[in-house]
C-alpha cells in the first residue's frame, strides 16, 4: 500500500496490491483507490453501499451515494485531441468503477486509513489515542462480530477494556481522543467508562505512599536490581512523585467540558480534596498564564491562548470546584498558585463571589503562604496605595475565624490542637510583621489602615514585638507630616513587656517615638535590666552556699574516715585536693560574676540618672503647662503611664544594698 500526493486532486490514497482498484471512497478532502472484495469481507455498512452502486451501473443510470463528486470540468473547443482521447478513457474507467463518499466519518481519513488496512489483513497498531476513533469507525461501518469473525469492534473493545481502562494515564489520553467524536463515542459509552476509570484509579491511589497512582509508579521504575535499601526507596519515590506530575499534565490536554465532568465524577467518589486541588491546579496553570511568577511567558505548544472570557470562564470554574476545607497536606507551593490564581482573578475582573472563595481558601492555610504572596499589587484605581491592603485583611480575618471555630469546636483533643493552632498563629504573627514593614513605606497608607491591620491579631499572636517595632519605626520615617495623637495612636500597638533588649535600647534613642512612648520603653528597660541583675545574684548566692555545704559534709566524712579506716589514707588525701580545686574553680566564677554585675549596675546608675533628669523635666512642663488647673495625675496622667516614679527613684534599696545591710546587721 503506498500514499500518493497529485497536485491538482487533492490527496489520494492507492492500494499496492498489484491490482486495478474497482471502489473509490471519498472522507473529507482523501481519495482512496481500494477493491470491493477485502472491504465487503469486514464492513456490512460497505457491502450495502457497494451493491447498490453495481445494481444503478447494471441497469445504466450512474447513482450516487450521499453527496455527488465534483463536477468535471469544462473542455474548451480549442484542446488538444490527446486529451480529448485521455479524458475518454478516464470516463470509461469511472464507469467501471464504484465511487462512494461517507461524510463526517469518525476520526477522519487517518481513521479511515486505519479501518482499511484492518479490511486487508494488514496487522493494525492500537493505542490509547486511535482506539477511540477507531471504535466509532467500527460501528459507522457496521463491523461487528456477527458479520466476520474477530472484527473491528471486538478487537477495540478488548483493548479498551484490557490496556485502556487498567491504565490512568491511558485513560486521560483516549478520553482526550474522544473530543472530535462525541456524539457517537458519548452514545457508545466510551467517555463515561473513561471517566469513571480515571476517578476510580485516583481514588484507589494513596498520596502518601511514594507517589499515587502507586501501580503506574511501579510500573515506570526501573530499579528493581538496586541493592541498597535507602537509595531504593528514594529512586522509588522520585519514580512515583514522576509518574503523578506526568498523568497530572495529561488532564491539561482535555477541554474544558470533560474536564469539568472528571472533577464531578471524582467528587462524586468522594476523592480526598488533595488529590481534586492538584487536578486543578494542573488544568489552570497549563491555560492560564501568569498563575506562577517563575513561569510567566506563555509556553511554546501549539496549543492557542484563551481568549479573556474563555480564561474567565475556566478560572471560575477552578475556583468553584476547589475544596471548601483545607487539605491534609497542603504545600508552600500550592498556597503561592492560589494567591497566582488571585491576583489572576483581579486582573481577569472576576466575580466577587470567585474571589471571596478564594480568600477563604487562602485564609484557611495563611500560615503556609510567604511575604512574597501578600504582595498583591492594587489593581483597582479606587485604592491610592501600592499593594491591596484590603484584601490581605480580609484573608487575616478569614483566618482567625477558621482558628475561633477549630477552637471551639476541637475541644476533646484539646492539648494536640492547641499546640497546633499556637505553633500556626505565631507563623501568621510574623508573617504580618513582616507585611506591615514592607507596606510601611507607602506614602499613601493610611494610619488607620495601618493601626487595623496591627491590632487586628490577638496578643499572644506574638511572642515578641521586635517585628511590629520595626514596622512603626520604618512607618513614622516614611510619613514624618503626621499629627502627635496619629503618632501616639501608632505606637500604642506596641508592647514594650514584648521588646528584647535590643530592641529597647534602639527605641529609647529613637527621635522618632513620641515622648510617651519612650518614657515607657525606658521603664520596661530598667526593670528587666533589674531582673537580671536579681536572678544573678540569686544564683551566685545559692551556687555558693550549695558549694559551701557540699566541701564541709565532704571534709567531715573524710575526718570520719580518717578515724575509722588507716588503711585508705592515700585515697582519704585525694579527695581534698579535689574539692580545693572545685572551690578555687567557683571562686574564679565569682569575680566573673561579680565583674559583670559591677558594669550591669554601672549601666543600672546612667540609666536612673537619665529618668531623673527626665523626671523633673517632666515636672516642670507640667507646673508650666497646667496652670490654673486642677489635674488629678499630673504627667502620669498627661501620657497616660501607669507607673509609679518610686521605680525610677535611684534612692530606692536595691539587691545589693539590701544584701550588704544584711551582712553589717550580722557582723554587729
Amino acid at each position: 500500500m503506498a500514499a500518493e500526493k497529485p497536485s491538482s486532486k487533492g490527496q489520494a490514497w492507492f492500494c499496492t496490491t498489484g491490482l486495478p482498484s474497482d471502489v473509490i471512497i471519498e472522507v473529507d478532502d482523501m481519495t482512496f483507490h481500494l477493491h470491493k472484495f477485502p472491504l465487503m469481507s469486514k464492513s456490512r455498512k460497505l457491502h450495502e453501499l457497494i451493491t447498490e452502486q453495481e445494481k444503478s451501473l447494471a441497469t445504466g443510470r450512474t447513482t450516487r451515494i450521499q453527496t455527488p463528486s465534483e463536477s468535471t470540468q469544462q473542455l474548451d473547443n480549442d484542446s488538444e485531441e490527446k486529451q480529448e482521447i485521455q479524458e475518454e478513457q478516464e470516463n470509461e474507467e469511472d464507469e467501471e468503477q464504484c465511487h462512494i463518499t461517507l461524510p463526517d466519518f469518525p476520526g477522519g481519513s487517518e481513521s479511515f486509513e486505519t479501518a482499511a488496512k484492518f479490511c486487508y489483513g494488514v496487522k493494525i497498531d492500537l493505542s490509547a489515542t486511535n482506539v477511540a476513533p477507531l471504535r466509532c469507525a467500527g460501528e459507522y461501518l457496521e463491523m461487528t462480530e456477527e458479520y466476520s469473525e474477530d472484527n473491528l469492534i471486538s478487537k477495540t473493545e478488548r483493548f479498551i477494556s484490557q490496556s485502556v481502562l487498567k491504565n490512568i494515564k491511558h485513560s486521560i489520553r483516549t478520553l482526550t481522543s474522544c473530543e472530535g467524536i462525541l456524539p457517537m463515542a458519548e452514545n457508545l459509552g466510551i467517555v463515561q467508562r473513561c471517566i469513571e476509570a480515571i476517578a476510580s484509579k485516583a481514588a484507589a491511589s494513596d498520596p502518601s505512599l511514594f507517589g499515587w497512582p502507586v501501580n503506574d509508579g511501579a510500573a515506570n521504575y526501573k530499579g528493581g536490581n538496586e541493592t541498597n535499601p535507602r537509595r531504593k526507596f528514594g529512586n522509588a519515590t522520585r519514580a512515583g512523585a514522576a509518574t503523578v506530575d506526568s498523568w497530572l499534565d495529561e488532564l491539561g490536554l482535555m477541554s474544558l467540558s470533560l474536564f469539568r465532568r472528571l472533577i464531578h465524577a471524582m467528587k462524586a467518589l468522594n476523592l480526598s480534596g488533595e488529590i481534586i486541588e492538584s487536578c486543578l491546579i494542573h488544568y489552570a496553570k497549563k491555560y492560564i498564564p501568569g498563575i506562577s511568577r517563575t513561569t510567566r511567558k506563555p509556553s511554546s505548544s501549539s496549543t492557542s491562548v484563551p481568549t479573556e472570557n474563555e480564561q474567565r470562564e475556566l478560572l471560575e470554574t477552578i475556583i468553584s470546584n476547589l475544596p471548601k476545607e483545607k487539605t491534609l497536606r497542603s504545600a508552600p507551593n500550592a498556597t503561592r498558585l492560589l494567591f497566582g490564581l488571585l491576583r489572576t482573578a483581579y486582573i481577569l475582573n472576576a466575580s466577587e463571589a470567585c474571589r471571596l472563595t478564594l480568600e477563604k481558601k487562602i485564609g484557611s492555610q495563611l500560615e503556609q503562604a510567604t511575604l512574597d504572596d501578600l504582595l498583591i499589587p492594587s489593581y483597582s484605581y479606587l485604592n491610592e496605595t501600592l499593594y491591596d491592603v484590603d484584601c490581605v485583611e480580609r484573608i487575616l480575618g478569614y483566618f482567625l475565624e477558621g482558628m475561633e471555630e477549630s477552637s471551639a469546636t476541637g475541644v476533646e483533643e484539646e492539648d494536640e490542637n492547641t499546640s497546633v493552632r499556637s505553633a500556626a498563629l505565631m507563623l501568621v504573627g510574623k508573617l504580618i510583621d513582616g507585611y506591615l514593614s514592607e507596606i510601611a513605606s507607602d506614602a499613601n497608607l493610611k494610619p488607620e489602615k495601618f493601626y487595623g491591620l496591627a491590632v487586628a491579631l490577638p496578643d499572644h499572636a506574638r511572642l515578641f514585638d521586635d517585628g511590629l517595632y520595626r514596622a512603626v519605626d520604618v512607618y513614622l520615617k516614611a510619613h514624618p507630616w503626621i499629627s502627635e495623637a496619629d503618632r501616639e495612636k501608632i505606637c500604642g500597638v506596641l508592647d514594650c513587656q514584648k521588646l528584647t533588649l535590643e530592641a529597647c535600647t534602639h527605641a529609647a534613642q529613637n527621635e522618632r517615638l513620641p515622648l510617651r512612648a519612650v518614657v515607657q520603653v525606658l521603664f520596661f528597660e530598667q526593670l528587666q535590666l533589674r531582673h537580671a541583675i536579681a536572678g544573678t545574684l540569686l544564683g551566685a548566692d545559692a551556687g555558693t552556699g550549695a558549694e559551701a555545704e557540699r566541701l564541709s559534709s565532704q571534709s567531715v566524712g573524710e575526718e570520719e574516715e580518717e578515724e575509722n579506716e588507716t588503711g585508705r589514707a592515700v585515697a582519704v588525701v585525694g579527695r581534698p585536693q579535689e574539692g580545693s580545686s572545685t572551690w578555687r574553680a567557683a571562686v574564679r566564677e565569682n569575680e566573673v560574676l561579680r565583674l559583670d554585675m559591677d558594669s550591669m549596675r554601672t549601666r543600672v546608675h546612667e540609666l536612673e540618672k537619665e529618668c531623673t533628669t527626665m523626671k523633673k523635666a517632666i515636672e516642670k512642663i507640667d507646673k508650666m503647662g497646667t496652670r490654673g488647673q486642677a489635674e488629678k495625675g499630673g504627667w502620669r496622667a498627661k501620657f497616660g503611664c501607669k507607673f509609679k516614679t518610686q521605680v525610677c527613684d535611684s534612692q530606692e534599696p536595691t539587691v545589693v544594698d539590701t544584701r550588704k545591710t544584711r551582712g553589717h546587721r550580722r557582723t554587729q
